[in-house]
């Protein structure tokens, strides 16, 4: 059941980022040549209008097929009145846009509904005090439950790092059932980022407990949640990128469609916040990533659209051939790639690694 419910949520995705596409498409009167759900042997197909709506056999997404653009076969133009190519550099754009744009927008409002839902985070209770650090010199204490700092609320435990600095701040705690205040000050220390940097930064010298608190983010809140989490989530994909780039996290944690699943599948036998938050962040990485300038990807496409519109003529025949070839070729080998490490690290081969 929750590898079903995986499936569909992936699916999901991939159809509502070409259901961007294919209504931006259909605003401009291009014509859609095929509309499948799932890839591969279609296996049920009928014909509306001058659109083929499918069903194919390997149910992971879906795709468009617009008239007069096909990525197969790059060399294939056309340009009639209702073809891709007929459009401005700018319409073409607005196609391309339209697919990763769907699945931000999708996850803003997954986000939403988890505002309402409610998320479970770690609570802000004290669990652990490092020694000769800036909470043992005052005086903190395992089960502090810290309600503020600086009068400023602490909903979990994320929150405090915000706010920790290098200067004192008053903490206001909850201890035995009642409430004190403590001031501290904290300590320059080492800490990791979540791609496993060394850093130095301002320490209290705290661990938590590892208790659970539900959080809600309701009425115009849940907007305002939604934004920040959705702008959270594409930061942190295209920071991951440049550090996998620039070699801060190797390639064998590169993972592709396996992990996906199994992470999913996971996040599903969990509770259905959870399984929503995972869903979102893979809409968002759909978004983000396809916005890459990558010959074959969206982001590809529209800075060919770009350069034509800046020196107001295509990008040469060739030339854009040639790239689509290297940029579909680049993605096959890295699509194999990752299934390959997914496997790899499913069955233990970096156990020892």
């Amino acid at each position: 059941m929750h590898f079903a419910i995986t499936i569909l949520a992936i699916s999901f995705l991939i159809f509502f980022h070409e259901l961007g596409h294919y209504l931006a498409a259909r605003q401009l009167g291009v014509a859609i040549n095929v509309f499948s759900i799932g890839f591969g042997e279609k296996v049920y197909s009928k014909k509306i209008g001058n659109t083929e709506y499918a069903i194919s056999s390997i149910p992971l997404g879906g795709y468009v097929s617009l008239k007069g653009q096909e990525d197969l076969d790059p060399n294939l133009k056309n340009y009639d009145k209702d073809s891709y190519n007929s459009l401005s550099p700018l319409g073409r754009i607005y196609i391309l846009f339209a697919g990763p744009f769907f699945n931000i927008i999708l996850a803003f409002f997954i986000y939403i509904a988890l505002g309402y839902i409610g998320v479970e985070k770690l609570a802000p209770t004290i669990g652990y005090i490092g020694e000769n650090s800036a909470a043992s010199s005052a005086n903190l204490v395992v089960n502090d439950k810290i309600l503020s700092i600086d009068e400023k609320p602490i909903r979990e435990w994320d929150d405090i790092k915000k706010l920790v600095k290098l200067e004192p701040v008053n903490l206001e705690i909850l201890r035995d059932e009642k409430i004190i205040n403590i001031s501290v000050t904290p300590k320059i220390g080492q800490s990791k980022t979540i791609f496993g940097e060394d850093i130095e930064k301002p320490l209290i010298g705290i661990g938590p407990k590892g208790d659970l608190v539900t959080l809600y983010n309701k009425g115009l809140n849940s907007f305002s949640f939604a934004l920040d989490e959705t702008i959270k989530a594409s930061k942190l994909i295209v920071v991951s990128v440049e550090k996998l780039v620039t070699g801060v996290v190797p390639v064998k944690e590169m993972g592709g469609i396996v992990a996906m699943a199994d992470i999913t599948t996971k996040a599903a036998g969990i509770s259905i916040s959870v399984l929503l938050l995972i869903v979102a962040l893979i809409s968002v990485n759909l978004g983000v990533l396809n916005l890459f300038p990558i010959p074959v990807l969206d982001g590809g496409h529209i800075v060919f659209n770009i350069y034509e519109l800046i020196f107001k003529k295509p990008v040469p025949q060739k030339v854009f051939a040639a790239f689509s070839y290297v940029g579909m070729a680049c993605l096959v080998t890295l699509m194999l790639f990752t299934i390959f490490n997914d496997f790899f690290r499913l069955f233990g081969g970096y156990a020892n690694g």
